[in-house]
């Protein structure tokens, strides 16, 4: 016989700090007016959404708030899916968006996507009228464990990624776990990067549940994602909470990230190409890139590499950088990242499994050769 393995309740995830919310997560999620419309404090909505994902689910959030608050406006901004539309072209665009619906100061935008409409739409909220609500509909895994939580938003620039942008927590997360369903198994893959990492950074049972689970979690199954989902929001909930604007602790998010960006801008954000690693992958060659230096450099034992791999490779992913990038100019990446210290290189590594810390001062020689060697 077979299991249908739907999730009969809904999971909800406190953020605390000063503007606390809630990340509501299970099926069904994007036709519930009810649970939508009660985020939504004025007159005006904005539903942006990307070309990919409006026509799949756009009808099904709008037909819910208008039926649960039929005084509602409601307008849809459809931007260009892919990385390479996150622009301060497509935050303009959002903008007149904003203004020709004649949002006030008590509109909502709810942003109805993946990391890259997620990002806009919070960074549109914060900006109109210096900051409006913003309620996050992610529709990817990456976005539901990691883009949708705790308020960091912002646009690319031809520098480098997410340089322009801005702190602004949302109202809300409603992530429904039946849009996983549409989505490409690449993308399912990418997602399962980041809750990877999760375990990696602090929670070693975790990540071996995540090695016991792992075919399910690629099989889709909707339990095992669910609980995915609720695990990996608990964690960055906690650390987001501890740590709102990324003082300390909350840099440790960022395990395999400052790899992973650098190799996604020298690849131009060319996410849609073939040959070009999408986010969650370049993350996976990240955070196998941090594990082994950290094992040259002494910190950890060789073995978590290697199981980090394993992991990794078992749930699809990629754990070597792509042919063809040089390692100096990855370097130079490198030294425009956020975490940077006074022209110093900062990145997250790890004592194994489940102990990342925050390292300062990295010697750069010592990146490079990893990079050759790479």
């Amino acid at each position: 016989h077979r299991r249908r393995g739907r999730v009969s309740a809904v999971h909800t995830v406190q953020v605390g700090g000063t503007q606390p919310y809630a990340i509501d997560i299970g099926p069904g999620l994007l036709g519930d007016g009810t649970r939508l419309a009660a985020r939504a404090r004025g007159r005006h909505a904005l539903l942006l959404s990307d070309s990919h994902v409006a026509p799949l689910y756009a009808d099904t959030v709008t037909d819910a708030l208008r039926r649960a608050r039929p005084g509602l406006q409601v307008a849809v901004h459809v931007m260009p899916a892919g990385e390479s539309h996150k622009t301060l072209d497509s935050f303009s665009a959002a903008i007149d968006a904003l203004a020709t619906l004649g949002a006030t100061r008590d509109a909502t935008v709810f942003a109805l996507g993946g990391g890259v409409v997620g990002d806009l739409a919070g960074f549109t909220a914060a900006c109109w009228m210096r900051g409006i609500d913003c309620v996050q509909l992610p529709t990817t895994l990456l976005a539901m464990v990691d883009s949708s939580v705790g308020g960091k938003t912002a646009v690319d620039i031809p520098q480098g990624k997410n340089l322009v942008g801005a702190f602004h927590p949302p109202r809300a997360v409603i992530a429904d776990t039946a849009t996983l369903h549409s989505l490409p198994a690449r993308e399912l893959r990418a997602g399962l990067a980041e809750v990877v990492k999760y375990g990696a950074i602090g929670d070693p049972l975790f990540f071996q549940w995540l090695e016991a689970e792992r075919e399910a979690l690629l099989a889709g199954d909707e339990r095992a994602l669910a609980e995915a989902i609720a695990r990996s929001c608990a964690h960055k909930a906690a650390i987001v909470e501890r740590d709102p604007l990324e003082m300390g602790e909350r840099a440790l998010l960022n395990l395999g990230h400052t790899f992973g960006h650098a190799i996604e801008a020298e690849q131009g954000y060319a996410g849609d190409g073939r040959d070009a690693l999408v986010h969650g992958e370049a993350v996976a060659v990240g955070m196998v890139l941090a594990a082994r230096l950290s094992a040259a450099l002494g910190m950890a034992d060789e073995a978590d590499t290697v199981r980090l791999g394993r992991l990794l490779h078992a749930l699809g992913l990629p754990t070597r950088v792509p042919a063809g990038l040089d390692p100096e100019a990855l370097l130079a990446r490198m030294r425009l990242d956020k975490k940077n210290l006074a022209g110093r290189l900062r990145l997250v590594l790890w004592r194994g499994i489940g102990r990342a810390e925050v390292v300062a001062d990295v010697d750069e020689s010592r990146v490079l050769d990893l990079l050759h060697g790479a």
